[in-house]
């Protein structure tokens, strides 16, 4: 096994574009990405914390509710809720209305409104607080006819820098990106040098090659994830507020489910060619459908479902939690067991295809 593992870590870095490919093209994409991506914000869910519950709260409320770009309205009970709505990621604002509001448009005084952001979502925030700006700016004209001041809070992402909400994306998306090339690589490189029935006759049995086809693709996996975090804290200035370990250990479930996807698509093909096309085939879906170029609430319904068997998709929330709000040990483990049976049905699907091909 130890004779195995090393030989797949030789054959990847052996030859220098390779290396060099491992190392530049990531760093590349993390500064390409982080300042070219841009979001579309429609079916957006928010809370409503209305302390006044007069009729004039309620009719900017229903405002609200009729606007084409909020779906769905949740009420909050008080300002205890509030932190949970936003750690959860149950929605992407919070609209806070003060107990005088309606007192104060009976007086013509001025009065404010506080709006409370999710950062991690830093471009998307300034979209949707624009909306919110415009309903009342409407309101203030129709209605009230008085100044009435939106007061922006935003959480986890004070200056709304949107690289800090890019990069822990683009942390998981690259490592998915380096593990994939690696695992579909390894069977059908085999196949196309010719090596791989001299693998079958060797006395590892097939349990354990596809064993040491993963190894390889799991350690650069984490190995890349760190190092682009660590670009991203150390160059780019985003801050790292939660646990490192339990980010490491996260990562390593990640690419453990990555790796069953890669070893499944390189166990049916017998070229590299063509498991670097079966590698294009499921990457592009994958990030389209994990909530990192569309919010997963923008997709149709019966689209949003499949995102729910997408590693991806759980590992952006892990890692944007961890890196930008300390997220709790409690709700990273509500993102992190999906990634577990995700992992072995690939893992066993990739093994039952392998011993099938190696008959």
């Amino acid at each position: 096994m130890k004779t195995l593992i090393w030989r797949e870590f030789v054959s990847v870095l052996i030859d220098k574009k390779i290396r060099i490919s491992l190392l530049l093209p990531p760093v590349i994409q993390l500064f390409v990405f982080t300042y070219a991506a841009t979001l579309d914000v429609k079916n957006i869910k928010m809370g409503i914390l209305n302390q006044d519950g007069g009729k004039q709260s309620i009719e900017l409320i229903q405002r609200i509710q009729g606007s084409p770009y909020f779906s769905d309205i949740i009420a909050l009970k008080g300002v205890q809720e509030i932190t949970h709505f936003m750690d959860s990621q149950k929605g992407m604002l919070v609209l806070q209305i003060d107990q005088d509001f309606s007192r104060k448009i009976e007086r013509k005084e001025p009065l404010e409104v506080m709006i409370i952001l999710d950062g991690r979502k830093s471009n998307s925030n300034q979209i949707v607080a624009g909306y919110i700006s415009d309903i009342v700016a409407n309101y203030n004209l129709e209605f009230s006819k008085q100044k009435i001041e939106i007061i922006p809070r935003v959480w986890f992402n004070p200056n709304s820098l949107y690289y800090w909400y890019n990069i822990p994306c683009l942390v998981a998306v690259l490592s998915m990106l380096i593990c994939l090339i690696i695992t579909t690589q390894s069977v059908a490189r085999e196949r196309e040098l010719g090596t791989f029935d001299q693998l079958l006759v060797s006395p590892l049995t097939s349990r354990e090659i596809l064993f040491g086809k993963m190894v390889p693709g799991i350690v650069i996996g984490i190995f890349e994830g760190m190092l682009m975090l660590l670009v991203g804290t150390t160059i780019l200035g985003v801050p790292f507020t939660g646990s490192l370990c339990l980010y490491v250990l996260s990562l390593f479930f990640f690419v453990v489910a990555v790796s069953g996807v890669g070893l499944f698509i390189s166990s049916l093909c017998y070229t590299q060619q063509q498991a670097m096309l079966g590698n294009f085939v499921f990457v592009m879906p994958a990030v389209l459908l994990s909530g990192y170029a569309t919010p997963i609430e923008n997709m149709p319904g019966w689209l949003q479902p499949i995102t729910y068997v997408n590693p991806l998709t759980y590992m952006l929330i892990i890692s944007k939690g961890i890196v930008l709000k300390a997220m709790p040990w409690q709700i990273v483990l509500e993102n992190l067991w999906p990634l577990i049976p995700i992992g072995m049905f690939t893992i066993t699907s990739a093994g039952i295809l392998f011993r099938k091909k190696s008959v």
